[in-house]
């Protein structure tokens, strides 16, 4: 099977109940095309519906994890033909974008395993990503600037100032200059920095310490965190943790959890 031919998103589920997605465009850089995007949506719409799946890992083939958008033709043609060119593309617009949404809407957390390049809309995944992990030759781009687009774009003039701080950030929106994985991690954009070759060790070990915590609360987390980022009064991000922790507290796996803590053994849980 020839590149061209190879699916543009490859999933390897293991049976601790990881999915590693991977961008399947290697010769491309994994940039975004309509295939990729709505592989991705798809993959996306499979593994949140799906309760044993724990924890997602992205990360892309080859020497990039995603180089943003494709130049050489996003492959939606027919779409401005049928919709007029504003809508067509504003239609195109949208559906980029709700990759982003549908990683945070996805229940499980998701580990950005940034192994390369990672530009423009391919920022934006790491952005929207829960966890970010790279290797320390990845660079990073807000790119869209650069391409002749608005830096604001995928999301990333919500998530990067609120991940960066409005100051980095803006910085980096309003140059579109590279910036290196030492960078990113002082910045607040990633957690860990590795050596190439210890990337996948590194975000399995990051794997192991979320399926060490129940499955719903691990859940409720990530949507409790990401709601607080836009929840402006104290108090009422304290009345919604209120109502998240009457939920865990009742759940079967806050007992097991209670009981392998005092017991030393690890848990076995149930997602009830």
């Amino acid at each position: 099977m020839t590149s061209k031919d190879a699916a543009p998103v490859t999933v390897q589920r293991s049976e601790r109940g990881v999915a590693t997605i991977t961008l399947n465009r290697p010769d491309a850089m994994n940039t975004l095309n309509a295939d990729l995007v709505r592989a991705l949506l798809d993959t996306f719409a499979e593994i949140g519906a799906d309760r044993s799946i724990r924890v997602v890992v992205l990360t892309g083939a080859g020497r990039a994890f995603c180089a943003g958008l494709d130049l050489n033709g996003y492959g939606d043609d027919p779409r401005a033909d049928d919709q007029g060119l504003m809508l067509g593309t504003f239609a195109r617009q949208r559906e980029i974008v709700s990759v982003a949404q549908a990683i945070r809407a996805l229940p499980q957390p998701v580990i950005a395993a940034v192994n390369g390049a990672a530009a423009g809309g391919g920022l934006a995944l790491v952005c929207a990503a829960d966890i970010r992990i790279a290797v320390s030759t990845a660079v990073f781009a807000v790119g869209f600037i650069r391409a002749g687009f608005s830096a604001c774009d995928i999301g990333v003039s919500w998530l990067l100032p609120r991940i960066m701080g409005a100051g980095r950030a803006h910085e980096l929106m309003l140059t579109g200059r590279r910036f290196e994985a030492a960078e990113a991690l002082a910045g607040g954009l990633l957690s860990r920095v590795v050596e190439p070759g210890v990337l996948a060790g590194a975000v399995d070990e990051t794997v192991g310490h979320i399926l060490a915590n129940p499955p719903a609360s691990v859940e409720l987390t990530k949507a409790g965190m990401w709601i607080a980022l836009e929840t402006p009064a104290w108090n009422t991000s304290i009345e919604f943790e209120n109502r998240q922790q009457m939920i865990t507290a009742m759940t079967e796996d806050r007992r097991e959890a209670t009981a392998s803590f005092l017991e030393r053994r690890p848990p076995v849980y149930q997602h009830r």
